[in-house]
C-alpha cells in the first residue's frame, strides 16, 4: 500500500469510528423506514442499536488494517459477538431475515458515508473501500447466520430425543442412553438400577377431570422424577402413563429409596391440592448386573415386578 493510500484510508478510518454511534442510529433509522425491520418497533432506543457501534468502528478499523480473515475469523471476539447479537436480537423476536436485512442497511449507510467523501479518494482507493467494508460485513452477516442455524440445529436435536409434554428423554433416546451407561458399568465395575413407573387409575382422571388436568399429572410427575435424580441419573417416559429412570453406581437399595421419595412427595402434593385425590403410581425396579445382564432382561423384570405392583395395589 502507498503512503498516499494508506493516509487516505487512514482518514476515513477515523472518520467512520468516529461516527459509528451517528451512523447506527441512522441504520436505525433505515430499518425503522418503511417497517422494514418490523421488530425494532418494539424496542427502546439502546436496544435498537444493538452492537451496531461496536461493528461500525470495527470496519472502520478494517479500512486502515486489512486483517479480517483474522478479526472474524472463527472464535474471534468480533465473531463471538456478532452471534451474540444474532441470538440477542432472537431473543427479542427478530427473525432471522431482519438480521441479515440490518446488516444489509448497514452496508447501505456507510456506502451513503463513503460516497460523500469520493471527491477525496482516488478511483483505486474507492475500489479498496469496497472490498474490505464488504469481505468484513459479509463475514458478520455468515457468522450471525450459523449462529441461528447453530441453535435451531441444537433446539430440532433436543426435540428429536425428549417428550414435548415432560421435558424428559423419550423411549428409544432412554433406551440408547441405557445401554451406553449398562456397557460403561460393565467396563468399570459398578452397578445401575432401573425403577419402571406407572400411574394408578390414570384413565380415570383423564375420564373425570379432563386430559388438560391428565397432562398436568404426567407434567408433574416428570419434573418430581427429574428433580429427584442425581446429575448423573436420567429419566425417560417411555409413552403414555409410564416413566423410567436409572440410576447410575447404584446399590440394591437405591431404587427403593427413589420409589419411597417419589411417593412421599406425591402425598404431599395429593394433601396441598396441586395432584388430584387419590393420585398415585406403581412401580417395579431391577438392577444390574446382580439380577440382569441387559436392558431388555433389566426391563422385563421391573415391568414384571410393577404388574404385581399394581395387582396387589388393586386387591
Amino acid at each position: 500500500m502507498s503512503t498516499r493510500e494508506s493516509a487516505a484510508l487512514g482518514e476515513l478510518s477515523a472518520e467512520i469510528h468516529a461516527s459509528a454511534w451517528e451512523l447506527a442510529l441512522e441504520v436505525v433509522d433505515e430499518g425503522l423506514l418503511d417497517d422494514q425491520v418490523p421488530s425494532l418497533q418494539r424496542l427502546g432506543r439502546l436496544g435498537q442499536l444493538g452492537d451496531m457501534p461496536t461493528f461500525i468502528a470495527e470496519l472502520g478499523r478494517e479500512l486502515a488494517d486489512p486483517c479480517a480473515e483474522d478479526r472474524v475469523r472463527h472464535g474471534s471476539p468480533l465473531a463471538v459477538q456478532a452471534r451474540d447479537h444474532a441470538r440477542q436480537r432472537e431473543a427479542f423476536g427478530f427473525a432471522p431475515r431482519e438480521i441479515v436485512t440490518e446488516f444489509l442497511l448497514l452496508r447501505r449507510v456507510l456506502w451513503r458515508f463513503v460516497a460523500g467523501r469520493v471527491a477525496e479518494l482516488d478511483p483505486e482507493h474507492v475500489l479498496t473501500v469496497e472490498q474490505r467494508l464488504n469481505t468484513t460485513i459479509d463475514r458478520l452477516v455468515t457468522e450471525c447466520v450459523v449462529a441461528y442455524f447453530d441453535r435451531a440445529t441444537s433446539e430440532l436435536s433436543h426435540q428429536a430425543r425428549h417428550d414435548q409434554l415432560t421435558g424428559l428423554l423419550h423411549h428409544q433416546a432412554f433406551l440408547r442412553e441405557l445401554d451406553l451407561e449398562l456397557e460403561r458399568a460393565a467396563r468399570y465395575g459398578h452397578g445401575v438400577a432401573l425403577v419402571f413407573l406407572d400411574l394408578d387409575r390414570f384413565k380415570e382422571i383423564n375420564d373425570t377431570l379432563g386430559h388438560p388436568a391428565g397432562d398436568r399429572v404426567l407434567e408433574r410427575l416428570g419434573e418430581l422424577l427429574r428433580d429427584s435424580l442425581r446429575g448423573s441419573d436420567l429419566a425417560g417416559r417411555m409413552g403414555g402413563d409410564e416413566f423410567a429412570a436409572y440410576l447410575v453406581e447404584a446399590d440394591e437399595e437405591a431404587g427403593s429409596r427413589l420409589i419411597a421419595r417419589l411417593n412421599d412427595r406425591v402425598d404431599e402434593l395429593v394433601a396441598a391440592e396441586e395432584l388430584p385425590v387419590h393420585c398415585s403410581f406403581s412401580a417395579g425396579l431391577a438392577h444390574f448386573p446382580d439380577e440382569a445382564a441387559d436392558g431388555d432382561g433389566l426391563f422385563r423384570l421391573a415391568d414384571q415386578r410393577l404388574y404385581e405392583a399394581k395387582r396387589a395395589r388393586a386387591a
